[in-house]
């Protein structure tokens, strides 16, 4: 599913509330993307696939180590350094960094996109630029089941909500609210936080 697509579909979360007619379908793809993009900001990461390479730019924690946004194949992917004047010249071979996790491993499970690149025979230069352009497929090869499941829990919840509860602005703000308040979908979706935090 391209970037931006939600985690779960209309017809998934009719069948898991038992609704056959077609009247609450805009309520019900409202919720859906509400959960989906309050998933997305809790745990800082996209989930989905971009389908194509596109490049972005990025500020080394130091001169050993880059993290960058999730990406899941190494077809396509082009890491460049910035010289002094900003551009992006410097292409780095394979074997002058190495990606993490290793293997896509996280936790003994394979899968896993990377999202840190670490120097191995060269050094990123650090100024007040973003001095590394990363090309790359965005985003993961497949969604999480726990993310999807989420995404249904969090949505039949905000679906259940009376009729605009916020005003004209709908559900769209109320996904992250609805996301962070369910324990389960949270606990759920700790393996995926960007940055973990400790859960009660």
């Amino acid at each position: 599913m391209p970037i931006g697509d939600p985690y779960a579909t209309v017809a998934q979360l009719k069948a898991r509330l038992r609704i056959n007619d077609t009247k609450d379908d805009t309520r019900l793809a409202e919720a859906i993307t509400a959960a989906s993009q309050g998933i997305e900001t809790v745990c800082e990461r996209q989930f989905n696939d971009a389908g194509a390479a596109s490049a972005r730019t990025y500020r080394p924690e130091h001169r050993h180590l880059v993290r960058v946004d999730d990406f899941h194949t190494t077809t396509g992917l082009v890491i460049k350094t910035a010289q002094a004047d900003g551009t992006f010249t410097g292409t780095w071979s394979p074997g002058e960094y190495e990606l993490e996790p290793l293997d896509g491993i996280v936790g003994g499970v394979p899968g896993w996109p990377w999202w840190t690149i670490r120097a191995i025979t060269q050094r990123f230069p650090c100024n007040r630029r973003a001095t590394v352009q990363v090309t790359a497929r965005w985003g993961w090869a497949a969604i999480p089941t726990a993310v999807k499941e989420s995404c249904l829990i969090v949505a039949e919840e905000i679906f259940k909500l009376p009729d605009n509860p916020f005003g004209s602005g709908g559900y769209s703000d109320f996904g992250v609210i609805k996301v962070r308040n369910n324990p389960f979908a949270m606990r759920m979706l700790s393996p995926y936080l960007r940055y973990p935090v400790l859960m009660s």
